[in-house]
């Protein structure tokens, strides 16, 4: 039978639009015969890749090099971090609609797999280091486990290196911001039409208008559905859309209100368990995910289902006082939900080398609500002779989790215990490993738990940066941030509904506050290039997470100290060939000296020891007028020092983290061939990667090629064919210790971009 990513499949209304699209192609290409030269070749611009840390305008020569956050208080050039922006040239022709595929053209980043208490969504790995708490929207932190869409994202910023300086608790390995498409001042309607292989259909729009001179609107929308290529019962359909207004557009005030709201429905999977269980894997012998086809799924259609909403809603006033001083204030309410019941291909009994999978489950529907408020003070000074960009704030926000999950139960009281039998196999709880039916019937009951975990997280912050320029050769850079935090987690006392078993009211908190700092030193030899040297720290409490993720507050940690890490960093950077070229490089060693180690069953202490030595490249921008690159190298040197006195903890020391591949590596080029036509092309290279710290499961190395070709029919219309993963490749995208989630096959996609 053909497989289903061999399929090119329209629905009715994809078949209309790509029959729309046609008809103003062709319109365009005969405007186009009646043009003169001259119009023809403005029309045919090139498309081009701009720099990782600069947008340039080749008509003025003027030089946009600023992060979005208003915690930068210098350029990127002369800030002394490592920064990676990923602009929406890169996004659009590389084909990225998720976050997921957005980072993948980032090397040193992975992401981390949902499983049990750790929900499925976005959980990025920056420098070996959980980071899923740390994805911010304009700068102010977005709660709450989501699988996020790039409709509404101009660029994707990546602060790599602690963040807490920045943003509080968080990540030792950074941070990630998504920068909102937003009213400007201009009128415009842009937006796409893309159909493609295994039933694929996105379409997105993006209008600007004018309503006065000091007042635009703009209105940004998307709806897909699509399969999975290479997972033939794997789908996903998702709309969405993002109106906003900014009042006072020309004046000293601004007021800019926004709203976004994306919600999808679709098959959840956990693809390929291993070989062999942690049970029977070891260091000198680990096991990687099992050797079958790669469309074999383990999950029940009748059974399995993912429902996400996000809703977040945003007022900020910006005046600026017209004399270097500049207010920022902004308040932000926003909800997410995640409801999902997934099979887990679980190999924790020993089923799957004798042949069979058990279909455990897991599950989750839990409401994260925020509300944000954010306030900026920057300043642009003197102190004789010394330049100060300085920024002064303070931040309130309260984060509530609701989790009421579900009770799944076979009708197989047999199931509960996972060994694979004639009796599981016929009740459909096990499955055959080689030839599994993800059409088995579910002859279970699904109903919810009697009890809710509500988690509820306060802060209040406070800040300081400062970036001092001494000479034009020499600056310093510096910033602090004191947190004050509460996490309180409680469980209501309930029957279990399985055993009739009374279960005890949970109720735990944690108070904690903490100072974090940053400092640097930049040298810059030259007006185009800069050599820095910098310290930050960061800081971890218990319950960072909020109760939507992998770091959830336990009985075991509610008194302990928040996990602190420092960082070591020495980099250069460099924008040559008039600027068109941006080269960045740095050298860091990340430490934690008090991570969480286990004493015993339930006694949690701060005493283990955690490292990351490495090294990264980076390129973006343009060789030639017709040659663009953007990508890098990252190398990774992780070990886990000290894992606790526990024997079995103990075991793993001098281990590589898990999630941590040694290297990764991504390139993403482009060349105009003829001028309305350019093409491109991607490598992407990621090491192999543990699933838990005794090293004795993982998911392969990997290779993966895509290609791209633009063509511009006229100044209002391209037409993008994108190929991901050329080849074909089956490869893991994410390793977790019951399963490796598979990445998607071949898949094909031709889009239409308008604008007019």
């Amino acid at each position: 039978m053909e497989g289903k990513q061999d399929k090119f499949r329209l629905n009715p209304l994809a078949a209309a639009l790509t029959g729309a699209v046609a008809v103003f192609a062709m319109q365009g290409a005969g405007a186009q015969e009646n043009q003169p030269a001259a119009e023809l070749a403005a029309a045919s611009k090139p498309v081009t890749l701009q720099s990782v840390t600069v947008t340039s305008k080749k008509d003025d020569g003027y030089k946009v090099d600023e992060a979005q956050s208003s915690k930068f208080t210098a350029p990127l050039l002369d800030t002394p971090k490592s920064v990676t922006v990923v602009p929406a040239e890169v996004l659009q022709q590389t084909g990225s609609n998720s976050l997921q595929d957005a980072l993948r053209t980032t090397p040193g980043i992975t992401f981390g797999a949902g499983e049990g208490g750790n929900p499925i969504g976005d959980r990025p790995f920056i420098r070996g280091f959980d980071s899923m708490s740390s994805i911010y929207v304009d700068g102010v932190r977005d709660t709450a486990s989501q699988t996020r869409d790039m409709f509404n994202i101009d660029r994707v910023e990546v602060i790599k290196g602690p963040s807490s300086a920045f943003g509080g608790k968080g990540s030792a390995g950074g941070m990630i911001n998504l920068v909102s498409k937003l009213p400007t001042a201009e009128n415009f309607v842009q937006g796409s039409v893309g159909v493609g292989t295994d039933s694929y259909f996105r379409a997105t729009a993006d209008g600007n208008y004018l309503l006065n001179d000091n007042t635009a609107v703009r209105l940004n929308a998307m709806g897909q559905s699509f399969d999975v290529p290479g997972r033939n019962e794997v789908d996903q359909h998702s709309w969405g859309f993002a109106p906003s207004v900014t009042f006072g557009l020309n004046s000293p005030t601004q007021v800019t209100l926004s709203y976004y709201h994306l919600q999808g429905d679709g098959m959840p999977d956990y693809s390929i368990p291993y070989a062999r269980p942690s049970s029977q894997a070891t260091k000198a012998n680990p096991s990687a995910p099992a050797s079958v086809d790669r469309n074999n799924f383990y999950g029940l259609t009748d059974r399995d289902f993912q429902r996400t909403q996000a809703d977040i809603a945003t007022a900020s006033v910006q005046h600026d006082f017209r004399n270097g001083l500049v207010f920022r204030n902004t308040t932000r309410w926003g909800r997410s939900t995640n409801d999902y019941v997934v099979t887990n291909p679980d190999d924790s009994r020993g089923n799957v080398p004798r042949g069979f999978v058990w279909r455990n489950t897991k599950n989750r529907d839990s409401a994260t609500e925020t509300l944000t408020n954010q306030t900026d003070l920057t300043s642009e000074f003197h102190t004789g002779s010394l330049k100060h960009n300085l920024l002064f704030g303070f931040e309130f926000s309260r984060d509530n989790t609701d989790n009421n999950p579900y009770n799944v139960v076979s009708a197989n009281a047999a199931a509960s215990g996972g060994t694979c039998n004639a009796s599981l196999l016929a009740s459909f709880d096990c499955a055959p490993l080689g030839n599994p039916n993800p059409n088995d019937p579910w002859r279970g009951s699904t109903t919810k738990m009697p009890y809710t975990q509500t988690t509820t997280t306060n802060t209040q912050s406070v800040y300081l940066f400062d970036t001092i320029e001494i000479t034009k050769q020499w600056m310093i850079n510096g910033g602090i941030r004191y947190d004050n935090y509460d996490t309180h987690s409680f469980t209501n006392a309930y029957t279990n509904p399985n055993t009739g078993a009374a279960v005890a009211q949970v109720d735990i908190r944690n108070k904690s506050h903490f100072f974090n700092y940053q400092a640097g030193v930049v040298y810059k030899p030259v007006e185009y290039g800069s050599i820095y040297v910098s310290y930050g720290t960061s800081s971890t409490p218990p319950g960072s997470t909020n109760g939507d993720g992998a770091d959830n507050i336990t009985a075991a940690q509610r008194n302990l100290e928040p996990e602190t890490a420092r960082s070591f960093e020495i980099g250069t950077k460099w924008d040559l060939l008039s600027r068109r070229l941006s080269l960045t490089g740095a050298i860091f060693q990340i430490e934690k000296n008090n991570a969480r180690v286990a004493v015993d069953a339930n006694t949690t202490i701060n005493a283990g020891k955690q490292r990351v030595k490495g090294f990264e490249l980076g390129f973006a921008g343009n060789l030639t007028d017709k040659w663009g690159v953007f990508g890098g190298y990252t190398y990774l040197d992780s070990v886990l020092v000290d894992n606790g006195p526990q024997t079995a903890n103990a075991a793993n020391n001098g281990n590589q983290f898990p999630n941590t591949p040694k290297s990764s590596f991504s390139l993403w080029t482009t060349y105009q061939v003829l001028a309305p036509l350019t093409v491109g092309a991607g490598a992407y290279y990621v090491d192999k990667v543990y699933a838990n710290p005794a090293n004795s499961l993982y998911v392969p190395s990997y290779w993966r090629f895509d290609l791209m070709g633009a063509y511009r029919v006229n100044k209002n219309l391209t037409l993008q064919l994108n190929i991901q993963n050329l080849f074909d490749k089956t490869y893991y995208t994410k390793a977790h210790t019951h399963y490796g989630a598979m990445a998607a096959g071949r898949f094909g996609m031709l889009t239409a971009n308008f604008r007019f």
